[in-house]
């Protein structure tokens, strides 16, 4: 695996390497002897797995703590925009965001520490995502910051295609009103 830094600290870009053949491709999306002898403690404990259309977005979710989740995340098929803004109000990037486009072709992978909001915006037909977690879920600690602040100003790279979003995240308070504990 080669591990890239992104500029925010502990969030990092995973590009496993990949094996082909005749037969196919394998892969380890992870192995946690890798990534502990690179210094990351990551002791996932649930796996998710969604499947959108193009032109959807879904986040930004948090969990607040003592159950912040870090997350690896993959595409299985698809390629998405997927964007995450650090919420650790002690860093020096806080409310900075980094987003990459993660394909099933690539392999490559994001992994967000705790103390990150998460979202994604879905830019081929159909794009189905896994991600591992390290807390599980939570719904009286599960947080959002709306797609659309002003202040994030995130380009979800979806040009002129309308974006399909729930009702719930459209109702997440913005940036500077979301409630924070990291």
């Amino acid at each position: 695996m080669i591990i890239t830094e992104t500029g925010i600290n502990g969030l990092l870009i995973i590009q496993p390497k990949v094996f082909t053949d005749s037969r196919g491709y394998f892969f380890e999306s992870f192995n946690k002897n890798i990534f502990s002898n690179a210094g990351i403690e990551f002791n996932p404990v649930q796996d998710n797995e969604s499947r959108s259309s193009k032109g959807v977005i879904r986040g930004l979710h948090y969990q607040l703590n003592p159950q912040a989740q870090a997350k690896l995340i993959r595409v299985i098929e698809g390629k998405i925009y997927d964007v995450a803004v650090d919420l650790r109000k002690g860093s020096a990037t806080f409310g900075k965001w980094f987003g990459t486009e993660l394909d099933s072709e690539s392999k490559k992978q994001l992994m967000i520490p705790g103390g990150f909001a998460h979202g994604f915006s879905v830019l081929s037909d159909i794009a189905v995502i896994q991600y591992k977690c390290d807390n599980v879920y939570n719904p009286q600690l599960e947080r959002g910051i709306n797609l659309k602040d002003r202040e994030l100003n995130i380009d979800w790279k979806l040009g002129d295609f309308s974006p399909i979003i729930s009702e719930k995240d459209l109702k997440n308070p913005d940036f500077r009103s979301a409630e924070m504990n990291f």
